[in-house]
């Protein structure tokens, strides 16, 4: 490497640092952010774009006979051909709504990928070849109405069908100012995880295309259309999966942009907001910072771990992937037993062939620190779960010296679990959660602590892999919570460094990313639920 790229690459990662160190959340302050809701100003939560020529979905998902337990036997799911109305299904089960809520005259809509705030910065894309049924080109997916709008009407050299995400920054901005752009790529990385369960409910694969770089995929999705968007909103390019009924492929870069640079494009992007009462440069900063360039095709060894652990789930998959829910508050009677605890656990290992991590093309960096309040038979304390091997030695010399390290009875023996500490931590949780009751009356709550500086050696882009990664664990836990007869909530309020200092960690070396907790909900009776797609039936 030339010492100038040194310096260059040194200087971004520092740029990547100081934004991380200036949006947490302390004890004494919390990040910037608006200093109130301006709801004049609140985002449309449906991006739309008018001109282009639509294209209705069928609602399928109702129609798929897969069981929740089916998703984790490979084999046992028949890939189903790829028509609209599986590519409807697919859509639904991963970007669609899942229900309305309605109170007090309002109502406002849920979705199957999760979101912070229920504000969804992610956008959805399609790309179709020579598809049965659906002519080729580049689609948005406009979820509300479940239709795909026809943005550019092209021959493109491959067969076949792409998904493309991309993130609208001022969505999350808006509420939770600099601090959002975390936000923005923890939903990234739940959404890539919704993808993947809802192909394997079709019995199909998805893989990453790991070596497109972001201005690749921005001139493929049209999201560097400045005459498209105008004074709109902009999308940030985030990835781009090949959805297949088998294993493999890939497609190649630069014939692919080549054909969207010289299609027939429509549309104009909808506006969100009718003002910016704020404006947040440090999020367009870090932006900038992590572009992801084009890369080579990371090789990444195989993890060897043993088969997952069976779940008694019998629920259809969709109809659990539907009924996920963000939990508002928990019973704090509740508890868990502890073949439950081991599956959810399990599940976020990554294993070949199975959801959702199969996906995901990097080694594990994010570990779990376990806050136990009520899980039958262990002991409540602070506990730690290592997703690979390898990790424990460095940990053991980071973290605080008086941790126990002791070995957990009659756990799985793949798994990394240590207890560190044994005693009442409920309001420890429920402090480090910006003071939220949630985190302490559930059955268990965690935080996410990631190889920080290791994957930044790697790329400033992989500070976004990080919240990725961590997103796709979350959106794992929501559906095996659900699975469980409990209901699981993500938490991004919470104070980094008190976390840090819990574990006596110094150094960047392992961050806290990202929050979660279970238990069992206590439901808001006042709340109505209506049907996702109720006004489609109507209409």
């Amino acid at each position: 490497m030339h010492p100038n790229d040194s310096m260059e690459k040194s200087a971004a990662v520092e740029r990547v640092v100081r934004y991380h160190q200036r949006t947490k959340h302390r004890l004494d302050r919390f990040a910037a952010g608006p200093d109130h809701l301006d709801w004049a100003s609140q985002p449309d939560p449906f991006r739309r774009f008018a001109g282009t020529v639509t294209v209705p979905l069928p609602l399928a998902a109702d129609h798929q006979p897969a069981l929740f337990s089916d998703l984790f036997r490979p084999g046992t799911i028949v890939p189903v051909p790829m028509t609209v109305e599986a590519i409807g299904a697919l859509l639904e089960l991963s970007f669609g709504l899942s229900a309305w809520k309605a109170y007090d005259g309002e109502q406002w809509a849920l979705r199957c990928n999760p979101s912070s705030g229920n504000l969804h910065p992610t956008e959805s894309y399609v790309v179709a070849s020579g598809l049965d049924g659906l002519a080729d080109g580049i689609y948005h997916y406009a979820c509300r109405d479940h239709l795909l709008e026809h943005r550019c009407a092209i021959r493109l050299p491959f067969t076949g069908l792409l998904v493309g995400l991309s993130s609208i920054h001022w969505r999350e901005a808006w509420k939770y100012g600099e601090r959002a752009f975390r936000y923005c790529q923890l939903d990234s990385g739940h959404a890539l995880a919704a993808l993947r369960y809802a192909a394997g409910v079709l019995g199909w694969q998805v893989r990453l295309l790991d070596a497109w770089g972001d201005d690749d995929l921005a001139a493929l999705l049209g999201l560097d259309r400045e005459g498209d968007f105008g004074v709109a909103e902009r999308e940030a390019p985030d990835l781009l999966c090949l959805v297949a009924s088998a294993p493999g492929g890939t497609v190649a870069i630069e014939p692919l942009v080549a054909a969207a640079a010289a299609g027939a494009w429509q549309g104009r992007a909808n506006v969100l907001s009718r003002r910016h009462a704020y404006r947040w440069p440090a999020i367009d900063q870090i932006h900038q910072a992590t572009r992801k360039p084009r890369t080579e095709v990371a090789t990444i060894p195989p993890i060897k771990t043993a088969a997952c652990l069976p779940t008694p789930c019998q629920t259809l998959a969709a109809a659990l992937i539907r009924q996920r829910r963000s939990a508002q508050s928990f019973d704090d009677r509740g508890f868990v037993r502890i073949p439950v605890f081991w599956r959810l656990l399990d599940a976020t290992l990554s294993r070949p062939g199975l959801p959702p991590f199969d996906v995901w093309p990097e080694t594990p960096r994010v570990h779990l620190l376990l806050f136990i309040h009520r899980v039958e038979g262990l002991s409540p304390g602070v506990y730690l779960f290592l997703r690979r091997d390898g990790v424990a030695a460095e940990l053991m010399a980071l973290l605080r010296p008086d941790f126990q390290w002791a070995s957990v009875a009659q756990c799985p023996a793949h798994f990394h679990l240590f207890r560190l500490f044994t005693g009442e931590c409920r309001q420890t949780a429920k402090v480090l959660c910006c003071h939220q009751d949630i985190a302490g009356d559930s059955v268990l709550s965690l935080g996410m602590l990631a190889e920080f500086d290791a994957a930044m050696a790697a790329g400033n882009w992989q500070y976004r892999r990080l919240f990725r990664e961590a997103g796709m664990i979350g959106q794992a836990l929501y559906l095996e919570g659900e699975a469980a007869g409990l209901r699981g909530t993500g938490i991004g309020c919470f104070f980094d460094d008190a976390v840090h200092e819990l574990c006596g960690l110094t150094t960047t070396r392992f961050q806290s990313l990202y929050h979660f907790t279970l238990g069992l909900p206590r439901e808001d009776r006042r709340l109505q639920t209506l049907p996702p797609y109720g006004h489609l039936l109507h209409s």
